[in-house]
């Protein structure tokens, strides 16, 4: 009898359970599998993991537990560490000291400029620098422009390594006194009138040359940016972009932004051109060095809150920024000079303080422009819920990009009732398609969502992914037999 009592209580039990466990193991929704066929792509190169936030089962989990390559969304686990353990207001400070004697506005002997990584360096905010340097009374520098860089440790980057775009911004190797990204930013204005097109260097540095031979022409603009031919040519203290290829004049003013130079080197160039207009005088070079003990500061400049660094940093999936605050990271928590190896650690003990068990993880440079960074969909998304309970939650999320609305997702999902109720990290390599996330979904439920593809069709994989945020906001509510807690 009792026998009988609990084989039919197990049966009930097991009936309540099995439809929670298909659930779970169901098949993709029928427009996500429908738009992947049609891009080509096998689920077997896939992984999703989509989980309402409160609810202790995924509302379904496919391919979560494979090893992928995340792209950038793996600067949402950078991001949400840093927050962490450096706190939203954390800020990086750039100093000038005076290695000599500074009597009248004249220093007898070297500026040092000490940095310590700072991400967010630009244009307006080196000038700040050099104009506290005017308004305390520094008129004339009669040694050298000394560089301490020693906050990160020395690396020998290979700018053409990754995708043999040596010139493209995203691939400038991080700095501990990175000014302004190393990048010269170039406006192509086209001069109807006089059948020309003229280009424009921001900031102008003498040491980079523009040589132009565009052709003005009519017709579309279309994929303005393929028909540009550059070709780089010089050496560290100096370079020549030659321009040549058509630009149509429907195109209006472009824009254009190239990294040419070794980082000291474009550091003396802006240097020599602000401290110029600012009414200063120096005739020295530039050189590596540290701050010596007989060094008096004299002027600093702080970066923007880190909070808003993040947020810049994730909305326009910024690499060079991302890379900085991943050695920020093992700087602040294992010790100058910062190294990947240090950074690497200070995350992994960071992910273990949580509970947070990820073995398939690795970190390169923690921005994603990389071959070998590895996590997978279902820990990615465990790190997001997580997050979600996490007292700097309202930064992380307002870090990422709304869809529809901002950034890197300002173009997609417009026309969908999705638009403005995902906040969305994306991820592009060649072969790799990503997003993670959150969506709001039409019951006002917020649901943790993670898509990658791993796949030589991948750039096909977008009208796929944006299916699956279209399906959450419709019907992300977990099934009845798998209630929220």
């Amino acid at each position: 009898m009792l026998h009988g009592l609990l084989t039919t209580a197990l049966a009930a039990v097991l009936a309540l359970w099995m439809p929670c466990v298909h659930a779970q193991a169901a098949a993709l929704p029928e427009p996500v599998a429908r738009a992947l066929a049609e891009a080509g792509i096998p689920e077997s190169a896939t992984a999703f993991y989509v989980h309402e936030i409160g609810a202790r089962r995924p509302l379904f989990a496919v391919g979560a537990e494979r090893s992928m390559n995340p792209a950038s969304t793996i600067k949402l686990v950078t991001t949400y560490a840093a927050l962490e353990l450096l706190g939203p207001a954390f800020q990086w400070v750039t100093e000038a000291y005076a290695a000599g004697a500074l009597s009248d506005g004249v220093l007898a002997g070297d500026l040092v400029l000490k940095g310590r990584g700072d991400p967010k360096l630009t244009l307006e905010n080196f000038w700040l620098l050099l104009r506290s340097l005017r308004s305390r009374g520094l008129r004339e520098i009669r040694g050298d422009l000394v560089l301490d860089r020693t906050y990160f440790a020395a690396n020998d980057h290979d700018p053409a390594r990754f995708d043999e775009q040596p010139t493209r911004p995203y691939n400038t190797g991080p700095d501990a006194l990175l000014v302004n990204f190393k990048a010269v930013r170039l406006f192509f204005v086209p001069d109807n009138e006089s059948r020309l097109v003229r280009i424009l260097a921001e900031p102008a540095l003498p040491q980079v040359q523009i040589v132009n031979r565009l052709a003005l022409v009519n017709g579309p603009c279309g994929d303005w940016v393929s028909r540009l031919k550059v070709d780089a040519q010089g050496g560290s203290a100096a370079t020549r972009l030659t321009f040549s290829g058509r630009y149509a004049a429907s195109c209006g003013e472009r824009e254009r932004s190239y990294s040419v130079l070794p980082h000291a080197h474009y550091v003396l160039g802006l240097f020599r051109e602000l401290w110029r207009e600012l009414g200063g005088t120096f005739a020295g070079t530039v050189r590596d060095g540290t701050v010596g003990a007989d060094a008096r500061p004299i002027a600093a400049v702080e970066s923007p809150a880190l909070a808003q660094v993040v947020r810049d940093m994730n909305k326009f999936s910024n690499n060079v920024m991302a890379r900085q605050l991943f050695l920020t990271l093992g700087a602040e928590g294992a010790g100058e000079p910062a190294t990947p190896e240090k950074a690497d650690r200070v995350i992994r003990e960071w992910l273990a303080g949580k509970g947070l068990s990820v073995p398939e993880l690795i970190l390169e440079n923690g921005s994603g422009l990389s071959r070998i960074e590895r996590i997978s969909a279902r820990n990615l998304g465990l790190l997001l819920l997580s997050s979600f309970r996490s007292p700097v939650m309202p930064e992380l999320i307002a870090s990422l990009p709304l869809a529809a609305v901002d950034g890197t997702m300002k173009k997609r999902l417009s026309d969908a009732d999705v638009a403005g109720q995902a906040h969305i990290k994306t991820g592009s390599l060649t072969g790799v398609r990503s997003i993670a996330g959150y969506v709001l979904d039409a019951q006002g439920r917020r649901l943790v969502v993670v898509s990658m593809v791993n796949h030589p069709n991948a750039g096909n994989a977008q009208a796929a992914q944006d299916a699956l945020l279209a399906w959450i906001y419709h019907r992300g509510a977990e099934s009845e037999c798998c209630p929220r807690k």
